[in-house]
């Protein structure tokens, strides 16, 4: 039976960049990487950010309607902006969450000659709300810094040069403020589900709990809050890179019943123009030179994502499929052949 887990793991930040105790703390994001696919990740050095952003997003949401309406997500091709209640879906379900969706600020504007998913790529909606700008962009540029430090330390660990997933990254990484408001027991916040955007999510979340992930045995493990932390887990962009050898893990979030969740995820992008066959050569390449177990190596045969299916030609396709199905009504807006095209398809 495959190895697996009880309870998430931590990693502490400042051990893995310290000469003294980098070996030893490497090893232990060896074990989260392969067996959990989540860690916390601790003593970061962004916890005063994290909580200053956290504590502006209930005036942020409690913002009128008009002001969240008049950067809906229906005007953004890009996918960028207001979510209302009840709008997204994940495993065909309604999610009971409203949210603001964000990217890297500085996009190039999107050409009728370029391709059709560089659209994805795009300007940011910001809200009537003082300083969300600069709230939004510094979040944006803190933590993409530790995220790519963090890639580097997982090559390390993985027994690879710190630079083997740099040619990976995309240009534009998205950041998320999310609320879940008070639900009905037992209620779908975010349905089950792999992170689907990139290299890996970087989440913050408030003290009201409610994520669980799903170990091998099927069973829902909780991950409650941790002040300070930053909950890591792995997508299935960094999933189809390394072969399925580091395997993204499934998750989901029960809505709160007695008070509001607040939460705060970043997805670390990939490239838009990576094409199934360059990600069939690095992931044999990348699948040779990672000492995995013989259980690790097993698993990287055929990763079920639909980064690897045929049917698209690239992952900024593959991406684009996945936006227009959890948003349909910008899906139907913006790419109304493409909607129709992808909500008949069954992936091979």
């Amino acid at each position: 039976m495959p190895e697996t887990f009880s309870s998430v793991p931590t990693v502490d930040f400042i051990k893995l960049t310290s000469p003294d105790t980098k070996s030893e703390e490497l090893a232990k994001l060896r074990d989260a990487i392969f067996v959990v696919g989540f860690l916390y990740l601790t003593k970061t050095g962004l916890e005063n950010l994290i909580s200053r952003t956290q504590s502006s997003l209930p005036a942020l949401f409690a913002l009128p309607a008009e002001a969240k309406q008049k950067c809906n997500m229906i005007h953004s091709p890009s996918f960028l902006g207001y979510t209302r209640l009840g709008a997204e879906t994940t495993a065909a379900k309604t999610d009971l969450r409203e949210q603001f969706d964000f990217g890297t600020p500085g996009m190039k504007p999107w050409k009728e000659e370029d391709p059709f998913w560089q659209r994805l790529e795009g300007p940011n909606q910001y809200p009537e709300y003082p300083a969300s700008q600069d709230m939004v962009e510094g979040y944006i540029t803190k933590i993409e810094d530790l995220a790519q430090t963090f890639v580097h330390l997982v090559a390390e660990c993985l027994s690879l040069p710190s630079t083997t997933f740099d040619a990976f990254k995309g240009n534009m990484s998205r950041l998320k403020f999310v609320k879940y408001p008070p639900s009905a027991p037992d209620s779908q916040g975010v349905g089950p589900h792999k992170d689907s955007a990139g290299l890996f999510t970087f989440l913050s979340q408030d003290d009201t709990g409610g994520l669980q992930v799903l170990n091998k045995n099927g069973e829902w493990i909780d991950v409650p809050p941790v002040e300070g932390s930053l909950v890591v887990n792995i997508q299935q962009g960094f999933e189809a890179i390394t072969g399925g050898i580091c395997a993204a893990t499934t998750h989901r979030v029960i809505a709160p019943t007695s008070k509001t969740r607040y939460s705060i995820p970043f997805f670390l992008g990939v490239r838009l123009d990576l094409t199934l066959d360059q990600l069939k050569n690095s992931a044999s390449h990348i699948v040779q030179c990672i000492p995995a177990s013989d259980d690790n190596k097993k698993r990287a045969v055929d990763v079920p994502s639909e980064f690897l299916s045929p049917l698209y030609s690239c992952f900024g396709e593959a991406h684009l499929r996945n936006r227009i199905l959890s948003h349909p009504d910008v899906g139907r807006k913006w790419y109304p052949e493409l909607y129709a095209k992808y909500s008949q398809q069954i992936l091979k």
